[in-house]
């Protein structure tokens, strides 16, 4: 089953086309990679199928319906969630208060539920704080509980970020360089993170990140773009020996 389809999508800044006429699908449960040299259009991708951005043109459907027009709270909603490129903890907030705040329930206890504390809006708060803390524990910050966010390391901050994107239980998860600043140690512990994602959590998961290794590693199949178009498909040993993806990283031989 196709969990997220962008059919010839497309988006236009003036006269600039930062995606042009881009189509990718991702299957239930896979880890599908977006690679390709800086100002690609790989980040414009992801805000596009986030709902940051709108498409020029195009169609966004995700589990069989078309999205092109929800906001980024309602794909939420529908199940999709991601992680971003510069790093965007609350960080006056602790560990477990960015976590708490990716939890839909609370959005959902309206005024008075929130103030005269029922017991059915008890017993969910309960639940929530339990999730956040086995969230923690996943991604191996449970005793970083109370520091707050901006003590932690760059990696455990990458890993925080992760767990916040968890915390709303989505479908898919897009990860947009999860490993930069990260240490060769680090990354070996994120690559293991990332499958247990997978296969614990059952999510489907796509990537955008620089480190091929961590590239070759984890995906299934990767798309590759080059100044916002799509320039190959495949698996990670079909893109490796791509003669287009060679030139579009290491450029022409006579160059």
């Amino acid at each position: 089953m196709k969990v997220l389809e962008a059919e010839r999508v497309t988006i236009r800044f003036g006269g600039l086309v930062a995606v042009n006429e881009v189509s990718i699908d991702i299957e239930n449960k896979e880890i599908l990679a977006i690679i390709g040299p800086n100002g690609a259009g790989k980040t414009t991708l992801f805000n596009l199928l986030t709902g940051i951005y709108q498409p020029t043109a195009g169609k966004i459907r995700f589990k069989g319906s078309e999205i092109n027009s929800l906001r980024p709270h309602e794909r939420v909603q529908k199940g999709i969630s991601r992680t971003f490129q510069n790093i965007r903890l609350f960080r006056s907030l602790t560990v477990f208060e960015n976590i708490i705040v990716g939890q839909e329930s609370w959005a959902q206890e309206g005024l008075w539920g929130g103030i005269l504390l029922p017991p059915g809006v008890k017993k969910e708060r309960a639940a929530a704080i339990a999730r956040c803390e086995a969230l923690l524990r996943f991604v191996g910050l449970e005793n970083k509980i109370d520091e707050y966010a901006t003590s932690l390391s760059y990696g455990e901050q990458r890993l925080l970020e992760i767990a916040r994107a968890l915390a709303a239980d989505p479908d898919l998860i897009l990860l947009d360089e999860p490993a930069a600043g990260m240490n060769t140690v680090e990354k070996q512990k994120l690559k293991e993170l990332v499958n247990r994602i997978r296969t614990e959590m059952n999510k489907t998961i796509l990537l955008i990140e620089h480190d091929m290794k961590v590239i070759m590693d984890l995906s299934d199949r990767i798309i590759v773009l080059d100044h916002g178009e799509k320039i190959a498909e495949g698996s990670p040993e079909e893109v490796r020996s791509n003669p287009k993806v060679i030139e579009a990283y290491l450029g022409r031989e006579e160059n």
